[in-house]
C-alpha cells in the first residue's frame, strides 16, 4: 500500500507525516539529522516526554521503503482527536502558549531552541496541551535571535490579546490567517491604552511598527546579537504578559444557559439519569456532545471514562467547560468552539492543510440535547437535513425533542413568524426514522421534553 502523506506536513523541509496500512509515521529527512540526534542524545526528548510536554515516538526500521533524502522513520503516538487553535477557548490557547514558552526554556537548557512556534504544532491530549511536532527543534547558536519569536507573537499573543482586550470571538479570526494574525492588524484593533502596557507595547505595537517600517527595505548588513540572558528575558516577559491576560466580564448568548434554564431540579436530575443509563447500555468509546454549553452533560460521559468532544458555538460556554475540566483534572473531555450550523471548514493549501470539523467527526454516540428547536426555529434547518447530517457522523444518537409549547421554544418564536408547521413531535419522529432506528423514548419528568435513543440505520 502506498504512503498517504498527511496534507498538513508537506511544507516542512525537515520531514513529513504519513499513513501506511493505517499506521501513522513521520519521516525525518537527512537535512534534519544533526538536530534530531541532538534532540535524542541531549536528554531533551526524554525530559519533555517524561513531563508530557512532547508527544512520544519510537524509531522503526523501514529503511527499504525510505526514499534517498530520508534519515530515519519514527512512529509517534496517535492523538485521539485533532483540533485547531481557532476552535479553542481563550484558556486553551493561553495554556498552549505558555506550554510553548516552557518548552523553549527547557530546550535552551539542552543547547537547543524552537525553530517553529506555530499554534498548529500543539494538540490537546488528556485535557492538556502537548507539542506534537518532533522536528520543531534546532541546535542553539549563541548570540542568535530566536527565529520563532515573530511566529509566536502572531500565533499566540495577537489572538490572546484581542480575545482579552476586545472580544472573545476574535479567537476564530485565526482561521483566516494560517500563518498567524498580522501584528499590524492586531495593533490596529487593540485599544489605545494597550500601547502603555509594557508587554503588549513591545511584542505587539512596536513589533508591528518595525515590521511595517522595514517591510520594503533591504536588511542592514550587521549581525544582530542576542545573548542567552537577553533571550531568556524576552521569553520571561512574554510569559508574564500572557499570564496577565484575562478575559473581561462578557455576556454571550448562551454562556449562562444552565443558570437560566427552565429545568426544575427534578427534571435536570431525571434527564441526567436517563442519559447515563443509555450510555451505559451502548458502551461507546467516543462521544460528541453537540451544543454542549458548559459541558454539564458531556461530563456524564467523560466521568464514565469515555473520550468526549464537547462543542458549542458560544466561546464563553466553552471557556467554562474547559476551566471546569481543568479543575476536575478531567482528561477525557475536549471542549471546542464549533458552530454546528457553520462548522470549521477545510482550509489551507488546496483546502487540505486543515481538515474540516466534520471530516474529523466520527463518533460512536452523539448527544443532541436542548438543541433541535434552535436548529429548526432559529436557523431554519429542516428536520430531514439535521437527521441526515447526524447520521453521517455517529452510530448512536441521544436527542432531546423540545416542543413548541416549551418556554424556551416560545422565547425563540416571540420575535419570529411561526412558519414552522412541520415542527411537531410526530413529524420529528417521522423524519428521523428515515435515518435512525428508534430504540427508546422517555419523557423527562416535570418538563415537556422527550429524550430519544436512536441507532444509525447504516450500522
Amino acid at each position: 500500500m502506498a504512503k498517504e502523506i498527511v496534507s498538513s506536513s508537506f511544507r516542512d523541509p525537515s520531514g513529513f507525516v504519513y499513513f501506511k496500512n493505517g499506521t501513522l509515521y513521520r519521516q525525518i529527512n537527512l537535512s534534519y539529522a544533526k538536530d534530531y540526534d541532538r534532540l535524542m542524545n541531549s536528554g531533551l526528548y526524554r525530559k519533555l516526554t517524561d513531563i508530557d510536554y512532547l508527544i512520544k515516538h519510537e524509531e522503526v526500521k523501514l529503511a527499504d521503503e525510505i526514499p534517498g533524502p530520508a534519515y530515519k522513520v519514527i512512529k509517534p503516538e496517535v492523538v485521539p482527536f485533532v483540533s485547531y487553535p481557532y476552535e479553542w477557548s481563550f484558556s486553551q490557547l493561553k495554556d498552549a502558549a505558555l506550554l510553548t514558552l516552557k518548552i523553549q526554556k527547557i530546550a535552551l537548557e539542552h543547547q537547543m531552541s524552537l525553530k517553529d512556534a506555530s499554534a498548529y504544532n500543539v494538540f490537546f491530549v488528556k485535557g492538556r496541551p502537548i507539542l506534537i511536532d518532533t522536528l520543531s527543534f534546532e541546535i542553539y547558536e549563541e548570540n542568535k535571535p530566536w527565529i520563532a519569536y515573530r511566529q509566536f507573537c502572531q500565533h499566540f499573543l495577537a489572538s490572546l490579546s484581542l480575545m482579552a482586550k476586545v472580544d472573545l470571538r476574535f479567537g476564530s479570526l485565526s482561521a483566516e490567517y494560517l500563518d498567524g494574525l498580522p501584528l499590524d492588524l492586531a495593533s490596529h484593533l487593540l485599544p489605545f491604552k494597550t500601547k502603555f502596557s509594557l508587554g503588549l507595547a513591545s511584542h505587539i505595537h512596536l513589533h508591528a511598527f518595525d515590521q511595517v517600517r522595514y517591510a520594503n527595505k533591504k536588511p542592514a548588513k550587521k549581525n544582530y546579537r542576542l545573548s542567552r540572558n537577553q533571550l531568556m528575558g524576552i521569553i520571561n516577559n512574554l510569559e508574564a504578559t500572557i499570564k496577565n491576560l484575562k478575559i473581561r466580564s462578557q455576556k454571550t448568548t448562551w454562556g449562562n444557559y444552565y443558570l437560566e434554564t427552565n429545568y426544575t431540579a427534578v427534571a435536570k436530575k431525571e434527564k441526567a439519569k436517563i442519559i447515563k443509563a443509555w450510555i451505559k447500555k451502548i458502551a461507546p468509546k467516543t462521544v460528541w456532545d453537540v451544543g454542549a454549553n458548559d459541558g454539564t452533560f458531556s461530563r456524564i460521559a467523560s466521568e464514565m471514562k469515555i473520550s468526549t468532544v464537547a462543542t458549542d458555538f458560544d466561546p464563553l460556554a466553552i471557556e467554562s467547560a474547559y476551566l471546569q475540566a481543568k479543575e476536575r483534572d478531567d482528561q477525557l473531555i475536549l471542549p471546542l468552539v464549533i458552530d454546528i450550523t457553520n462548522p470549521s471548514p477545510a482550509i489551507g493549501w488546496a483546502n487540505e492543510e486543515r481538515l474540516s470539523f466534520l471530516e474529523r467527526a466520527h463518533f460512536d454516540l452523539t448527544l443532541c440535547l436542548a438543541l433541535i428547536h434552535h436548529l429548526v426555529i432559529a436557523n431554519n434547518l429542516p428536520l430531514s437535513h439535521i437527521a441526515e447530517t447526524l447520521q453521517a457522523h455517529t452510530k448512536y444518537l441521544i436527542i432531546e425533542f423540545v416542543p413548541k409549547n416549551d418556554s424556551n421554544t416560545r422565547r425563540l418564536l416571540a420575535h419570529r413568524k411561526n412558519i414552522f408547521s412541520g415542527y411537531t413531535q410526530k413529524n420529528f419522529e417521522k423524519e428521523f426514522s428515515q435515518f435512525f432506528e428508534l430504540q427508546k423514548r422517555e419523557r423527562i419528568r416535570q418538563s415537556l421534553r422527550t429524550l430519544y435513543l436512536m441507532k444509525n440505520k447504516r450500522n
